[in-house]
């Protein structure tokens, strides 16, 4: 078929179509959109794009050359340290704040003035002071979306007549609402500085707007705090008198209980800080405490001694005598420990002496026996002598524990004495510091409030202006820069939002491709041309424009038609449309007038009786036409030869007959056709509308093939699918539908021209009327 051989011209874009049979046309799967996609789809829908993007910077444009100059007017202020009071209390509480509380003590003291400046109080009296309800911006407007809320919201009661603002709560809530919309107070970071703007239509009220508002501020700043200190001074005042008589009354407290406790100062203090005082029970706690402490010792050493008496060890007690312990003791006892020392060596001496002699003289020597008996009076002697020391010990030992328990029970009782004085001790302390501390804060107080008056003792303000506002000399609205840059770019955003949105509820063919999504044959695309130019006559009898692009499309429609793989190309070829106006009386005219080009004898048939127009544009006289051949079959053929070609016939519509329809499928419009067969080298029939009639679905069981025109941004999808399914649904052979799609009206500077071909459209190729 020859369309198989069109595809074949067409390239790999058309070879994957497989049509079915029937009404049920298999689709292709859907594909995730690319951005060559969006780009196509934007330079396809560019007029949207370019009428919103204008129309939004038109109006961005308008708004700067309309809108209302406005001015901004800006001061500086700078917020001071402050003390926490003005009469210097700080420094009796101990106040003392770290780097990162002052910071937040900044940050805090910063939003709280910025809050103050924007409060509705200082609002209300700049408001009243510079008599702004008069201008213009304090002035009711009409608002729809107010009206619009008070008609479905419940109102409140209306102002009283002739009330001052602050009586009159609509008034006031309208004017501070105007104020706060052209007020802006920013903290500048990581300082002590406020920047105040206000925005109005004079320059001058700007300026003094905003250093009314700075103004205000600091005598706020300036009445809180006198009225703070005045009270704070007035209460002072009442409780100093409260304080005496509480310090008087403290005084006269630790005067008796100094009296009743047997304390007396004598005045300084100790390396603690306590005050020096004196008691006797103190003095005597401490001297039975040093006696308790002498008894104990004195006991323990007698007891030692004691102990070593008993053991009757004469070596061991000779030992003690001469020592600390032995000193300790009694006079007896010392003297006892020197004569056991004193016979101790006695003994030694003749135990040494009897040993001598006993060896160089013998057991019988009378000096031996002499010396004996001599030693055993010495060891008799030290045995009662040693026996006398225990019993002076042990007697002194009774002694001194006898002692050591009077010193306790001596000290016992001052012990008791002194706690209790401790008790007094510690209750007079503590009245003592109390009275002190309140004798002091007194004196303080009563210093300050008689060195300073309530006046001397206030700051003035911790706000201090840095830059005065002026009348600016350039309004801050509107900002024109700003304002076309997105007037554009919105424009832009929108026209781009406003093309895919036509995009996806336009169902009208854009491309090839969207022919091509519903699996119909594509047989090319046909370019745009002016209709105006074609001075109603077809383009291909004009030699001048043969190397026109919408000849072009034509010739290369024809070479698809006579090249066929079979060897027999189509000999009528049907041109129909799915809808009226789409150009398939364009088509069939230059159509017919290429295969007459092409050495054919051809005819055109305009089956289109309903509204035929190819004498017209031919400019051919006459009545007769295809209606009257149908009709009246003694009626003369009615062709008309096409001047300038010689091998071009035309057989015209005809007047309108009542029923087109049953004419063309009449048995004498199949005899016709066998006739023009045998007469005619090509037929080209130029019919009806598809969907409106049925006359071109008669005429598709006559024909050999059917170029089905499509226009571009005319016919939708739908339409063009159901066309072709009802005339598919008339082939004889509908396994090889002879039946194919040529789009039209395609601009050569479009993307649907640009996506078929690979470029756009030179002027080259543009019809040019000569």
């Amino acid at each position: 078929m020859v369309f198989e051989q069109e595809n074949a011209l067409s390239g790999p874009r058309n070879t994957h179509f497989k049509v079915g049979s029937g009404d049920q046309l298999s689709t292709l799967p859907e594909k995730d959109p690319t951005l060559r996609d969006l780009l196509k789809i934007l330079h396809r829908r560019k007029r949207s794009v370019f009428v919103t993007a204008s129309v939004l910077f038109l109006l961005s444009v308008c708004a700067c050359v309309f809108m209302t100059r406005r001015y901004t007017a800006s001061s500086v202020i700078q917020l001071e340290k402050s003390s926490s009071d003005s009469l210097g209390l700080d420094s009796l509480m101990g106040a003392a704040s770290g780097g990162a509380s002052d910071s937040l003590s900044v940050n805090v003291d910063l939003q709280t003035q910025a809050n103050i400046l924007q409060s509705e109080a200082l609002a209300l009296k700049v408001v009243r002071d510079l008599n702004l309800e008069q201008n213009e911006d304090f002035k009711p407007h009409f608002s729809p979306i107010g009206w619009a809320m008070g008609v479905v919201s419940p109102r409140g009661p209306a102002d009283p007549s002739h009330a001052s603002l602050e009586d009159s709560p609509v008034r006031r809530a309208r004017v501070t609402r105007a104020f706060a919309r052209n007020l802006k107070v920013k903290v500048t970071a990581g300082t002590r500085l406020l920047e105040v703007d206000y925005t109005n239509r004079d320059p001058k009220v700007a300026a003094a707007v905003v250093n009314h508002l700075v103004q205000a501020l600091i005598d706020y700043t300036f009445q809180t705090k006198f009225t703070a200190t005045n009270q704070v001074s007035q209460w002072l005042e009442g409780q100093l008198g409260d304080l005496r008589k509480q310090s008087e009354q403290l005084q006269s407290r630790v005067v008796a209980l100094q009296q009743g406790s047997g304390i007396f100062g004598v005045g300084g203090t100790d390396p603690q800080g306590k005050p020096v005082i004196y008691s006797p029970i103190l003095d005597r706690l401490q001297q039975s405490t040093a006696q308790l402490s002498q008894a104990q010792m004195n006991r323990v050493l007698k007891a030692s001694v004691a102990e070593v008496v008993k053991t009757g060890n004469a070596e061991l007690i000779s030992q003690l005598s001469g020592t600390s312990i032995a000193s300790s003791s009694g006079q007896g006892v010392m003297n006892s420990l020197a004569l056991i020392q004193t016979l101790r060596m006695q003994e030694a001496t003749l135990q040494a002496q009897i040993d001598q002699d006993a060896s160089q003289f013998g057991a019988a020597y009378p000096k031996l026996i002499q010396e004996r008996a001599s030693l055993k009076g010495v060891q008799q002697s030290l045995e009662d002598e040693v026996r006398r020391t225990a019993e002076r010990s042990e007697n002194d030992f009774k002694v001194a524990s006898k002692a050591e328990q009077g010193a306790r029970a001596s000290y016992e009782s001052d012990r008791l004495a002194a706690e209790k004085l401790n008790d007094k001790s510690i209750e007079y302390a503590i009245l003592s510091k109390e009275a002190d501390q309140s004798q002091e804060l007194y004196q303080d107080l009563l210093k300050r409030l008689k060195e300073a008056g309530i006046l001397e003792g206030l700051h003035s303000s911790n706000v201090t202006v840095v830059d005065q506002a002026s009348a600016p000399a350039r309004p801050s609205k509107p900002q024109v820069p700003l304002y076309l840059a997105l007037g554009a770019g919105l424009g832009l955003f929108f026209g781009c939002c406003v093309a895919l949105l036509v995009e996806a509820v336009d169902n009208k063919i854009q491309g090839a491709e969207e022919i091509e999504a519903l699996q119909i044959p594509l047989l090319g695309i046909s370019p745009q041309i002016d209709a105006n130019k074609t001075s109603s006559r077809a383009i291909m009898l004009d030699s001048r424009h043969a190397d026109s692009a919408f000849g072009e499309s034509v010739r290369r429609l024809r070479s698809g038609l006579l090249i066929s793989r079979s060897g027999t190309p189509p000999q009528v070829l049907l041109i129909s449309s799915a809808s009226p106006g789409e150009g398939k009386s364009t088509l069939s005219l230059n159509l017919a007038v290429s295969l007459s080009q092409y050495e054919k004898k051809v005819l055109l048939v305009e089956a289109d009786m309903r509204r035929p127009v190819l004498r017209r544009r031919l400019g051919l006289e006459g009545t007769d036409g295809l209606s009257v051949l149908l009709s009246d079959r003694e009626a003369a053929t009615g062709m008309l030869p096409v001047p300038n070609n010689p091998n071009l016939y035309l057989l015209p519509g005809g007047p309108t007959p009542p029923y087109p329809a049953d004419l063309l499928g009449s048995p004498r419009m199949h005899t016709l056709m066998e006739e023009w067969r045998t007469e005619f080298d090509f037929i080209v029939v130029d019919s009806p509308p598809v969907l409106p009639v049925t006359d071109a679905q008669l005429l598709e069981e006559m024909a050999d093939a059917t170029v089905l025109l499509a226009r571009v941004g005319f016919t939708t999808r739908a339409a063009l699918e159901r066309a072709y399914k009802l005339l598919l649904m008339h082939r004889k052979d509908q396994a090889r539908p002879a039946i194919g799609v040529l789009l039209n009206f395609v601009a050569r500077r479009s993307s649907a021209y640009y996506g078929y071909y690979g470029y756009y459209g030179g002027k080259k190729y543009e019809y040019q009327q000569g």
